[in-house]
């Protein structure tokens, strides 16, 4: 018989095996670092964009922050302004109302009333004077009823003659301007 030895050719096919499984071994891991490389680098370059796109809504949101700031101050500026023409509005419109104002208490002071002091806080006026008898404060507080600029009068204090030693009562009277039935009466 004949004595055939296979370990040499079975030694050659695991050394080839071997071979192949390294090759293989190699190709899969060379596979495997280089998708590993490619998907780093992919990675790498969405968050870099991302990033500058990050970077570019940054500075807009900036610029925009600073519009809205100036936005906020010209606005602020527009309302001080509309107050402002608001009183020069307010100032034109009252501008007669001091002349029929005074127009109306020469007209209307009866004979023997001496005005002393006169004070305005909004529409509403106080007077202080001298009357030689009550019949003139009230013929004055009637005036003031029948004006068409002035009304609503209100005779806050009467002292007679015999409290001040001038002869004079002395009075004190609150009325309020009428601006808009005078304007009303004055366009008509």
């Amino acid at each position: 018989m004949v004595r055939i030895n296979l370990l040499p050719w079975r030694e050659l096919k695991r050394r080839r095996r071997r071979r192949e499984f390294a090759a293989i071994a190699a190709t899969g891991l060379t596979a495997t670092l280089t998708l590993g490389l490619v998907l780093h680098l992919n990675l790498e370059g969405l968050i870099s964009g991302q990033q500058d796109r990050n970077r570019f809504l940054r500075n807009e949101i900036g610029q925009l922050d600073g519009q809205i700031r100036e936005i906020r101050g010209l606005e602020k500026t527009k309302e001080r302004l509309l107050g402002r023409m608001y009183v020069i509005h307010r100032l034109q419109m009252s501008r007669p109302e001091m002349v029929h104002l005074f127009d109306e208490l020469t007209t209307g002071t009866p004979e023997g009333i001496h005005l002393t002091r006169i004070s305005q806080s909004g529409r509403s006026i106080v007077l202080e004077g001298r009357a030689r008898s009550d019949a003139q404060v009230s013929a004055f507080v009637r005036n003031i009823e029948a004006s068409q600029w002035i009304g609503k009068p209100a005779l806050l204090l009467i002292e007679h003659r015999d409290k001040t030693g001038t002869g004079l009562s002395r009075f004190r009277l609150r009325f309020e301007q009428l601006a808009e039935a005078g304007r009303e009466a004055e366009e008509t």
